[in-house]
């Protein structure tokens, strides 16, 4: 290809008035490396050279020429390159602050015995480290182009481009660097996706990073964009697709799309065809191999911080509210995506959402879109996914320029890090004697269903108070009157008694607005007060999800503590499986539910138990997952209630339990032998709760055969010997297609795991129960690997012994060894307890 030849005193010419230009309205830089001559591209794009140019230097940096000529369909770009033997500086000149895009273009050409491909180096600026040992391979003749966002806010940008060693160079072809819109990164604009996080769930101090490109996907489309407003590549999300997706491209749309009044981020920083491109998948049980989610994965860096930009414009619906879908990333966040909530009424209308995520140790992020089945429409979509990694902040010292063995130095953080080590000793100190001051008062209360007559309740919690417990600093918010809750109540009338536990009576009530509400109002004799009461408020004012029971307010006046949640119209999961049974006549026995119904009551417990465990910085234990802490509304849409025994947070000195709680039959086995709470804790009474569901049947119940009184026994060992179909519900026969049921029985082994390590986290355990519904709707071809076991669908063998189950006893002793000082639990009789719980329990 031919070289560009102007004359001398025209390009001087062009050269100054390409840069008087871009300097006076914004600081945009456009520059041919190693060149005089100015360079104009097919897309528009004008590249003024960078010798004997007054407005930048290009410091030591001598210039290299192509002679070996340029494949047909290569820029003339790359003809040139600006090449450093020593460690050199590009210095621009910034006379508006803000956010820029740093493009640097590298093209390993050979040149009079030098060849680009050997070259070696890192690339810096003042503050962050750009490139690290870095080298081009032009193995495949196309340039590889990098992209940074740095903010701004001095008077000069130094670009430093340093060999690695005395014999190894560094190079660039071509730089850009081009101002961004106002607010396209914001300080508090990402949420943050846990482990990394804040107490409300945004990232602070974005602009304070600097962050390189790694992924720009126009998803639902095949071929490259060449529109974007800043010259940036968007390429088809095919490559990235899990194996085994159905999703499929959403139609294109043609029509208008509806920016929000000042959403020039959206509009001037993206492609509208981002917008009107996307991937859509559904739910459609008539579909035999449907699936109901998209997985996409993106190979990054392991441990490593992330920014990433998901895009969404709703052009599917066909009228505003009747889409939302969930957006899953790793298994460690979930998130409802509602387009009606942030754009209104509005279809079509675009708009993005920012997160930061750490990468694990897999090397890659997984982004997943499944339909919600709250959702009047049962599809996802997802129109645009950009991945930036944050960059480490430059250690080198780059005050003298010369050759780095020489002159780069290593800054080591002596001072800081004698100054960490003082005061984690000074820390380490003050615990040490606090602890030895702290006198922990050890007192036994027990929580759970209280039996005929009043007493303490039938479950078990060790409680150590290190001091008194002080009157929290409740939300005000949710502050009700007691004379509110009496006129609700009608004044606690015995006929709205609906339910008692562990903390009190139960009581439907009617607020002035006309809501349905379940008051619960402590009772002394009940064994629980004040730090339930206190946990119960901090947690559920914080937090808010559509498979939690919400907090409506509270009474805190005198000796009143009074809880007032929404009011679930279906009351208890137990209440739905099986304890109508001992207080209905044939005649009035409610419907059951069916085998679908019960999967997604799992599934809805499932999301709520996983938005606890990851929805703030430290996740929230709940401690007492069991049937009677699942409600379920009038759609039987299930949510998860009672976290007066709930964890959050560290360790606390001040006030930790040191012993058991939970509901008998329902104790991780782990947690009894160690005594400590975690997540995986919630897992294994899911477990049992998902046996119950599937046998219809309490956790202990009195029988003659032992290996009956433990429901998490009893299932194992079933489900070990494959035949876990002998012992469900016999109302489900006929019901449950055999792969959903196999699924069903894997996901409830997996949760029962002796040790807690072995065990799925929520988010696994949902995915799961989501694939035994797919499997329940649809058919589902055997594979060859698979078994032939009996179709229970059609042929269920019943060997339970009974159809009226006993009542549960959750009655335990707790005693202490006193040679081993170890608790241990002893069950030796085990008694008849009635379950007086009715409509509602809390």
């Amino acid at each position: 290809m031919a070289k560009f030849l102007y004359p001398p005193l025209l390009i001087k010419f062009l050269s100054l008035l390409l840069l008087s230009s871009t300097c006076t309205s914004a600081t945009n830089y456009s520059i041919n490396c190693g060149s005089g001559s100015i360079v104009s591209l097919n897309d528009g794009r004008t590249f003024a050279g960078d010798e004997n140019s007054g407005y930048f230097s290009t410091g030591n940096g001598g210039s290299i020429s192509n002679d070996s000529g340029l494949p047909v369909d290569t820029s003339p770009l790359y003809q040139t390159a600006r090449i450093f033997r020593q460690p050199s500086p590009y210095e621009l000149t910034i006379t508006d602050n803000g956010t820029y895009l740093v493009r640097l273009h590298f093209y390993a050409f050979s040149s009079k015995g030098t060849n680009l491909s050997g070259a070696l180096f890192s690339v810096s600026t003042s503050k962050f480290l750009l490139l690290s040992n870095f080298s081009v391979k032009n193995t495949s003749h196309l340039p590889v182009i990098k992209e940074f966002l740095l903010t701004i806010n001095e008077e000069k940008l130094r670009i430093y481009f340093i060999p690695t060693t005395e014999t190894s160079f560094a190079f660039l072809n071509a730089l850009e660097v081009l101002i961004l819109p106002q607010d396209f990164i914001k300080d508090e604009y990402a949420v943050a996706v846990p482990p990394i996080g804040t107490g409300n769930g945004t990232f602070h101090g974005l602009l304070s990073h600097a962050f390189q490109t790694l992924y720009r996907i126009d998803v639902g489309q095949n071929t490259n964009i060449s529109n974007d407003p800043f010259w940036r590549d968007w390429v088809g999300d095919d490559p990235y697709l899990l194996p085994g997706s159905s999703a499929r491209n959403c139609a294109f749309y043609s029509g208008k799309l509806n920016h929000a009044p000042g959403a020039t981020v959206v509009q001037d920083m993206t492609p509208d065809l981002v917008y009107r491109t996307c991937k859509e998948v559904s739910i459609d049980s008539s579909v035999a191999s449907n699936y109901s989610y998209i997985t996409w994965r993106f190979n990054v860096r392991k441990k490593t911080n992330h920014l990433v930009r998901l895009h969404f414009c709703d052009t599917i619906s066909k009228s505003p509210g009747t889409l939302k879908f969930d957006l899953y990333i790793y298994t460690k966040f979930s998130q409802l995506v509602n387009s009606s909530e942030v754009n209104g009424a509005t279809l079509a209308a675009p708009f993005f959402a920012d997160y930061v995520i750490e990468s694990d140790d897999s090397g890659y992020i997984n982004f997943s879109i499944v339909p919600n089945n709250d959702s009047e429409m049962k599809k996802a979509f997802l129109n645009g996914v950009e991945i930036m990694e944050f960059l480490t902040n430059t250690r080198m010292n780059l005050g003298h320029l010369g050759h780095p063995s020489k002159h780069l130095v290593l800054v080591i953080g002596l001072p800081v890090g004698c100054v960490v080590l003082i005061s984690l000793l000074i820390i380490l100190f003050l615990f040490v004697l606090r602890r030895k001051k702290a006198k922990p008062v050890v007192a036994l209360v027990l929580k759970d269903d209280v039996p005929p007559g009043g007493g303490r309740p039938h479950s078990l919690i060790t409680e150590t108070t290190v001091n008194s417990f002080p009157v929290p600093s409740l939300n005000l918010k949710l502050k009700m009157s007691f004379s509110e809750i009496q006129a609700a109540t009608r004044d606690f009338d015995t006929e709205l008694l609906i339910g008692e536990g562990g903390f009190g009576k139960v009581y439907k009530g009617t607020l002035p607005t006309g809501m349905k509400v379940a008051v619960k109002r402590s009772d002394s004799s009940h064994g629980q007060g004040l730090p339930e009461f206190q946990t119960e408020v901090m947690v559920l004012s914080k937090i808010r999800h559509r498979h939690l029971v919400s907090l409506i307010g509270y009474c805190y006046e005198g000796s009143e503590m009074i809880l007032v949640y929404e009011f679930m119209e279906k009351g208890t999961l137990r209440e739905q499986l099986y304890t109508w049974k001992e207080n209905s006549n044939t005649a009035s026995v409610p419907p059951r539910l069916t085998w679908k119904q019960r999967l997604e009551i799992c599934i809805g417990a499932a999301k709520g138990l996983h938005y606890l465990h990851t929805g703030s910085d430290w996740g929230i234990i709940h401690g007492d997952v069991k049937s009677t802490n699942i409600l379920l509304d009038e759609h039987y849409v299930a949510k998860v209630a009672d976290f007066g025994l709930s964890r959050s947070g560290p360790p606390n000195t001040d006030h930790c339990r040191t012993g058991l709680i939970g509901s008998f039959g329902y104790l991780d086995p782990e947690y009894v032998r160690t005594l400590q709470l975690t997540d995986k804790s919630d897992v294994y009474s899911f477990g049992v709760v998902l046996l119950e569901i599937l046998c219809a049947r309490p956790p202990i119940v009195n029988s003659t055969r032992r290996e009956e009184i433990n429901l998490a026994e009893w299932g194992m060992f079933w489900l070990k010997k494959g035949e876990i179909e002998k012992i469900i519900d016999p109302s489900l026969a006929g019901q449950i297609n055999p792969h959903s049921l196999r699924k069903f029985g894997e996901i409830s082994e997996q949760c029962l795991k002796v040790e807690g390590a072995n065990r799925p986290t929520m988010l696994d355990v949902h995915w799961d129960l989501e694939y035994a519904l797919r499997l329940q709707q649809t058919p589902v071809p055997r594979e060859p690997y698979e078994d032939s076991r009996t179709d229970v669908s059609s042929n269920f063998v019943m060997s339970l012994g009974y159809n009226s189950f006993p009542r549960e006893d959750d009655s335990v002793h707790i005693a202490d060894d006193a040679h081993s000082g170890l608790k241990f639990l002893s069950s030796q009789s085990i008694m008849m307890v009635p379950d007086n719980l009715h409509n509602q329990h809390i």
